[in-house]
């Protein structure tokens, strides 16, 4: 694997392989990599000839009272684990490389990002779009994975792709979790014990929704306050958005019925803020997407 930090360096190393038909994975990251990422990366080697890793801490994403200056890195660890893994390339660029003046371009989604995890952190998701459009431009990737914890964020993406007819598939990876239900996070290392064990209210949150659905409650605001005392019945869960919204638009839902919804977490232990998510209702009637998700 060979690791570059210039934009320079990346587009001479992955030319010829353009030149000579070879399909490019691309699997941005921050760093920190888990086995989550790791599922990436598996997917993106099975799909392509080519796989490029990218770990970029971006400023762009966090706001001004954000985790920044102490988001967990480990360059080398990281770099033994895609080795591993058999990826190609690594760009690992400094923000000087990535941005080596203030931006004046921003790539922004306003409608999907300003709500849900946008309305507590706002201009997060103009960051993300605007980073990985220069990731794309980049590297130039046929596809490029993305966690499907991240919900919003896969939407919003999906969303940016079409609207800009960027020519890169989005492909959606299942949530990877830990032993007890917890999502995979590089945010996981922030939680101390006691809120790391606290954190497991999460998945079983999600849980309790399936089972209320099963039971028969249809009323997604009824639902919403039910899973929001779930959580708070957990000392240490702060429920900052809980949400039944429509699995592909993310439009609000008022009614479960026939067709699947989607419930979006984001709930704060301490200072560490965590997302999950579920689709519920009847996998039959659960289009592609959101089946992956389930």
């Amino acid at each position: 694997m060979q690791t570059f930090t210039t934009i320079a360096e990346l587009r001479a190393a992955l030319a010829p392989h353009r030149l000579d038909g070879r399909t490019i994975g691309l699997v941005p990251t921050m760093g920190y990599l888990h086995v989550g990422h790791m599922e990436l990366v598996r997917r993106a080697r099975a799909d392509n000839d080519i796989v490029v890793a990218t770990i970029f801490v971006n400023p762009l994403q966090f706001g001004a009272n954000e985790d920044l200056s102490r988001y967990p890195r480990d360059l080398a660890r990281d770099q033994a684990m895609l080795e591993a893994e058999g990826v190609h390339y690594l760009f690992a660029p400094g923000v000087k490389d990535m941005y080596p003046q203030p931006m004046e371009t921003v790539v922004d989604v306003p409608k999907l990002g300003a709500e849900l995890e946008g309305s507590v952190r706002p201009g997060h998701f103009a960051g993300v779009a605007t980073v990985v459009t220069k990731l794309f431009n980049i590297a130039g990737p046929d596809r490029a994975y993305f966690g499907e914890k991240d919900f919003q964020q896969l939407t919003i993406i999906r969303r940016m792709v079409a609207d800009l007819a960027q020519p890169v598939e989005v492909i959606g990876v299942p949530t990877v979790r830990e032993a007890d239900g917890l999502a995979c996070s590089s945010r996981n290392v922030y939680l101390s014990p006691q809120e790391r064990a606290a954190a497991a209210v999460v998945p079983r949150a999600l849980d309790e929704a399936e089972r209320l659905v099963a039971a028969g409650e249809t009323d997604a605001r009824k639902l919403e306050a039910a899973v929001r005392a779930f959580i708070q019945s957990e000392a240490l869960a702060e429920p900052e958005v809980v949400a039944v919204r429509d699995p592909q638009t993310l439009a609000d839902v008022a009614t479960i019925g026939e067709k699947p919804v989607l419930l979006l977490l984001f709930v704060r232990f301490g200072s560490t803020k965590l997302l999950d998510n579920r689709v519920l209702g009847p996998k039959n009637a659960m289009p592609e997407h959101a089946k992956k998700v389930a």
